[in-house]
């Protein structure tokens, strides 16, 4: 007899068929049995409910989170069992002594620092051993460009020398076969933004040898984000690497309507046989830290000599005329407009009160301009401060998620105060509101997105659909109530309408509540596809 029966469950099951009706049985971790009148065990009634695959977040930030807090509420409520990690080019494997301590400093603002927390381990394949000792979703890991770059040549901004290059290429090589996915860069942080596009077209050579994809966050979302992404295209044929675009967005002023220009592009490369998806959030505002406005020559060196440098007049003399007048290309070469810019966290417990509100509003309490407001703000916070944008355009967000190469990512950060409520809403947002109450997706259109297409895209050993044989990361919810909870204000209110979640065919959401199972594996590459060991 079957583990487990879900009892008239409305079957969508994530390759973008209809949906159907019928019973589905689950034993020793795998679909068994689609049928009707079958029997398990255990019974679950899913009349009225839709079963679904698992969910697939192609651009996660959990890194730490994942393994500090190992039970991952914000993604198993969403009903999200594999999220995609090592992401924008920066994370922490492969790192050595020397960049661990900075890469920490760096990524606070994305990940935090626990106290007493164990860095166990220095390589790719060593990280992915601390997923496996055991964690809510699985997982899989990007190698960070970034990493890569401090290991081989520091925070300088120069292309590398032959030879550091070469340990480059070495250290990417050694990620993939330990089991990473592909390879992540991220163009507007140091150091990664110092590279030139025969570097990336060299890195993504050995990407494409082992089957992986590049994912990049490209150079700009703003005043030259269609050049940045026929850049990334153009990587993409020179060095036959598969390509994903991450949070595949046209933001700010100058992008407003414009992503058609974008979509007319991925249409033009598909035809001409470039491999490539991409991945977008279901909001209009992003988010990142605040150091991430700064110009590039303004963090040379790392976080250290980013500090020491922002206490010279003028070099903050310098920055303000690069984010008031120019454009920093850490802004997307767009003038920043300090009202668009709203702290979400904080570093330093002193500094809460400037959590929830504009650069804009800080300067006119403090009788201070806005960008000396900036520069005070990190040095307090050592650089830790994140904060929201609110600079997208929602016929941009609608045109992207209805073309037939895109996939879901929550790019969501999951500490301070008012992190994005995308971190906790993404999944069920496409369902609800862009599903069932505006119609820009349909039902089998939203799951194919958040299933069946990410799963071909990582190449996953037979998961992302709902079939015999298949593994059990499943989701049950309710389609005329799903919607996300979390909002700015309260955003990590779980999502309405996710009622059970399986991973590996183990329950860590029931009747909507966290489990605390911990079912969950790094799932690593293969040649005969991605898997668990």
């Amino acid at each position: 007899m079957a583990d487990l029966l879900f009892r008239g469950a409305t079957v969508v099951d994530g390759s973008g068929a209809d949906r159907y009706r019928a019973d589905v049985t689950v034993t020793d971790g795998l679909v068994e049995e689609i049928g009707t009148g079958l029997t398990a065990r255990q019974v679950i009634d899913a009349d009225g409910l839709v079963l679904a695959p698992g969910f697939i977040d192609m651009h996660a930030h959990s890194d730490l989170r994942l393994l500090a807090e190992p039970a991952h509420p914000s993604r198993v409520t969403q009903g999200v069992t594999c999220e995609v990690l090592g992401q924008d080019g920066l994370s922490y494997a492969p790192v050595d002594e020397a960049t661990l301590p900075a890469l920490r400093r760096q990524l606070t603002g994305w990940n935090g620092d626990p106290d007493g927390f164990d860095w166990n381990w220095r390589s790719v394949g060593q990280y992915l051993d601390r997923l496996d000792a055991g964690i809510a979703v699985n997982a899989c890991y990007l190698v960070p460009h970034g990493s890569l770059r401090m290991l081989a040549m520091g925070w300088e901004n120069r292309p590398p020398a032959p030879a550091e290059l070469s340990r480059m290429r070495g250290l990417l090589a050694q990620g993939m076969t330990e089991g990473a996915v592909g390879l992540s860069t991220g163009l507007t942080y140091t150091p990664g933004m110092y590279a030139d596009t025969a570097e990336l077209v060299s890195l993504c050579e050995v990407v494409a040898h082992y089957g992986g994809f590049h994912a990049p966050h490209q150079r700009s979302y703003g005043a030259g984000a269609l050049e940045g992404y026929a850049e990334m295209v153009e990587i993409s044929r020179r060095s036959g690497c598969p390509l994903h675009l991450t949070h595949a967005t046209m933001n700010f002023g100058v992008n407003r309507g414009r992503a058609g220009e974008l979509l007319e592009l991925v249409d033009r490369a598909l035809a001409d046989g470039v491999d490539l998806t991409l991945d977008s959030y279901p909001y209009l505002p992003g988010s990142t830290t605040l150091a991430a406005l700064l110009p590039s020559w303004a963090t040379e060196g790392g976080p250290d000599a980013t500090l020491a440098r922002l206490t010279d007049p003028a070099v903050r003399e310098g920055v303000r005329i690069e984010v008031e007048e120019k454009g920093s290309d850490g802004c997307h070469g767009v003038v920043t407009d300090w009202e668009t810019i709203q702290v979400s966290g904080v570093g330093e417990p002193a500094l809460a009160d400037r959590v929830g509100r504009t650069v804009a509003q800080l300067a006119a309490a403090e009788g201070k301009p806005g960008t000396e407001v900036f520069l005070d703000l990190l040095l307090a916070d050592r650089l830790a401060t994140t904060i929201l944008q609110h600079v997208g355009h929602e016929e941009n967000v609608r045109a992207v998620m209805a073309h037939p190469a895109h996939t879901a990512g929550s790019d969501g950060l999951l500490v301070g105060a008012r992190p994005h409520p995308r971190a906790w809403g993404t999944f069920p947002r496409y369902l609800g509101h862009y599903g069932r109450e505006l119609g820009v997706l349909t039902l089998e259109q939203a799951v194919t997105r958040m299933t069946g297409r990410p799963a071909r895209r990582l190449r996953l050993d037979r998961r992302g659909l709902v079939r015999p044989g298949f593994h059990a990361d499943l989701v049950l919810f309710d389609p005329e109530t799903v919607r996300d909870a979390a909002t700015f204000d309260h955003p990590r209110t779980p999502a309405v309408g996710i009622e059970h979640v399986y991973v590996n065919g183990r329950p860590v959401l029931s009747q909507g509540r966290p489990t605390g199972a911990l079912p969950g594996r790094a799932l690593r590459r293969t040649e005969q596809g991605t898997r668990a060991r």
